[in-house]
């Protein structure tokens, strides 16, 4: 399908289901997406991002993943208190770049029509992208500090990987990129070739692959977790933030996705989303599976971070102390990116 055809599809589910949630004050479309010609064709292991704003300080938990007139699309509701004024999104990093360039899809009062021009308009600001930079390296550093001994062995997985995927969203918002999620390593990749710092790349890979895993490792792998995801999704109840990533509808994405980068030769940037799904599924078997299916996948679960180095506590502590070390240089690779690029100036 078309990404124009896509779009009209995403109106018109905000038109007949999203305008009747309590509070809905708009609608667009945010994410990849935006940045495709209407001609395009949204690729099978894509989603269109609708994010709901809602007139409400506690939002409910988002719909998530679902299939419409056959597009995948993906909801998500977002407290009109984080886009009430420019200056709130253009510090952070994810709403100031879905709202540089939205589809808006619904504004019955016009705010978000109003809101965008602005920001687009002051997006490029070198104390708005340093003040992004900066959310990006704080909540690396705040996923560090939850890597906590106690707490459950795939969380504190979560929290070192998203830790580690930290970086290239630095350096991605240092050069105006969109801080896209699954694919994060892959257009950090491009940025640095870009700006000549691909040097710097395998260092930054290692942070997530010191042991330079095999593509066929990666996929006898990914097997395994589609195994685990199919359970998963299948007895899933447990509210958690992800459900919408472990759900049938999002198989093409979670699973066909990361196959579809394994067989381009990425198989080391796709690891990112194979562990996050991984350990996704293994805090929704442990939840809410019954035993034996509850730790079938223990073991797989292990064997994946075992080919990462990863096999106690203590490897994941020195991983942590790892990023740390290496954020001064991203600061300063950073800092040059911002200095070189022909969009970013200081009035």
């Amino acid at each position: 399908m078309r990404i124009d055809d896509a779009r009209i599809v995403a109106r018109d589910w905000v038109a007949r289901h999203a305008v009747n949630v309590p509070g809905f004050r708009g609608a667009y479309i945010a994410g990849s997406t935006n940045g495709l010609p209407g001609e395009a064709i949204l690729p099978a292991t894509s989603d269109i991002d609708i994010m709901i704003v809602l007139d409400a300080v506690d939002v409910p938990a988002k719909p998530g993943k679902f299939l419409y007139h056959g597009v995948l699309l993906e909801a998500t509701y977002l407290s009109m208190d984080l886009v009430a004024n420019v200056e709130q999104v253009l510090g952070h990093y994810h709403l100031a770049a879905s709202l540089r360039r939205p589809v808006i899809l619904a504004d019955p009062d016009g705010h978000l029509t109003r809101l965008q021009p602005e920001v687009e308009a002051a997006f490029s600001r070198r104390k708005w992208v340093e003040r992004r930079c900066e959310q990006a390296r704080e909540t690396a550093l705040t996923r560090i500090a939850s890597v906590i001994e106690g707490r459950a062995f795939e969380e504190q997985v979560m929290a070192w990987l998203f830790a580690a995927g930290g970086l290239p969203h630095m350096l991605l918002v240092a050069g105006m990129r969109n801080p896209t999620v699954r694919r994060r390593y892959e257009a950090t990749r491009v940025l640095l070739v870009e700006y000549g710092y691909e040097a710097f790349y395998p260092g930054l890979l290692a942070l997530l692959d010191p042991e330079g895993i095999s593509a066929e490792q990666t996929m006898r792998h990914l097997v395994t977790v589609g195994e685990a995801f199919d359970v998963a999704s299948s007895v899933i109840s447990t509210p958690f933030p992800f459900a919408a990533d472990i759900s049938a509808a999002a198989r093409p994405v979670a699973i066909d996705g990361s196959r579809e980068m394994i067989e381009e030769g990425r198989h080391r940037e796709a690891l990112f989303w194979v562990v996050a799904t991984f350990a996704r599924c293994q805090m929704v078997l442990h939840a809410d599976a019954p035993p034996p299916m509850s730790t079938r996948w223990d073991g797989s679960f292990q064997d994946l971070l075992a080919d990462l180095g990863i096999r106690t506590f203590a490897d994941l502590d020195q991983r942590c102390e790892h990023i740390r070390e290496a954020l001064p240089q991203v600061d300063s690779i950073a800092v040059d990116v911002m200095d070189a690029s022909p969009e970013i100036h200081d009035d």
